[in-house]
């Protein structure tokens, strides 16, 4: 479940109600400022609390908060543990009832419109770095956007600037070469899979089931395992946390699978898994996680290699299922 506390109420309200995403406007705003000619008034200040009270009222909606916490979940991000910053749910949701009340959306464009938003500025970084000036900059494009079909245009261009051929084929397996444990990337990535129903590797079951609410005990259901374990790598000289905890290294299994394979090389556990699910069902499984070709007589950096390249564009496919 996906959360929010009192600061972040506030900046979604003003964000909402004055199109501002500084949280230091709320303050002056309510001392009754207008914050086109800087002068404070008494007349102001009641506009301005009725204004944002009237913002508040609707991102305390729980029917919208409902709403919006469906097409996070369309994007993938099922979990709190899917999303690395709390600015993108905080301002991904000021977009979304900005974009319903002000441009009035249908349902089923707003579904559509968000998830792609949320998605694409979830993996890029937008809300993480320079936040409030992006966020800022946005709305002050959305000043010239009076209709609901010029929104979605913009949002679809502004997704378009950033998820270029580039992007996919270069960037993002660059930015995947990293062992942080809060990476988009990788988020992104797992959010990914679960937009395109993805079951865990050797199992049948979709990962998103192993994301809901009371789908484990006291054992993770799923866990995130070395491809390439990680005893193993030490055997063979790769020593380093930061070379070893590479998340194009990571893997969801689940819990029974992660301990059959425990520290065994890959070209052994994978013989077992081969002959039991037979040739073609192997195969849909590595593709649908991003495993190279015959990954396990590969060496340990080739396949880091390989591997980023195919789970971007796991990522390109998930955006384009989002497009349908």
């Amino acid at each position: 479940m996906l959360f929010v506390d009192q600061s972040h109420l506030i900046r979604m309200a003003v964000g909402v109600g004055f199109r501002r995403a500084r949280l230091r406007y709320a303050y002056m705003l309510l001392r009754g400022k207008n914050l086109e000619t800087g002068k404070f008034s008494e007349n102001e200040r009641i506009e301005n609390l009725q204004q944002f009270k009237d913002a508040l009222e609707k991102v305390m909606n729980l029917n919208n908060w409902h709403a919006f916490i469906n097409i996070a979940g369309e994007a993938g991000y099922i979990s709190r543990n899917l999303i690395a910053s709390s600015n993108a749910i905080v301002f991904c949701y000021v977009l979304y009832l900005i974009a319903k009340y002000d441009y009035r959306l249908t349902a089923l464009q707003l579904k559509k419109c968000i998830s792609k938003w949320m998605f694409m500025s979830t993996i890029t970084y937008f809300y993480t770095g320079s936040t409030e000036s992006e966020v800022e900059k946005q709305f002050a494009d959305l000043r010239e956007i009076h209709t609901a079909d010029e929104f979605i245009a913009y949002i679809d261009k502004a997704i378009a600037t950033r998820f270029t051929d580039d992007y996919f084929n270069f960037t993002l397996p660059s930015e995947m070469n990293t062992a942080a444990a809060i990476s988009p990337s990788w988020f992104g990535y797992v959010a990914s899979q679960i937009v395109l129903n993805t079951p865990v590797l050797f199992n049948n079951t979709p990962i998103s089931k192993y994301f809901i609410l009371g789908s484990s005990g006291t054992k993770n259901a799923v866990d995130k395992h070395h491809v390439f374990p990680k005893n193993y790598l030490t055997k063979i000289g790769v020593t380093s946390n930061r070379d070893r905890n590479q998340i194009a290294n990571f893997i969801y299994l689940d819990y029974a699978t992660n301990i059959a394979i425990s520290d065994r090389p890959p070209a052994e556990y994978i013989s077992n898994y081969r002959e039991t699910l037979g040739e073609k069902a192997y195969i849909q499984s590595c593709h649908e996680h991003a495993l190279p070709e015959n990954f396990e007589n590969m060496s340990y950096a080739e396949f880091l290699e390989k591997r980023r390249s195919l789970m971007a564009q796991v990522v390109r496919k998930a955006y384009q299922e989002l497009c349908k």
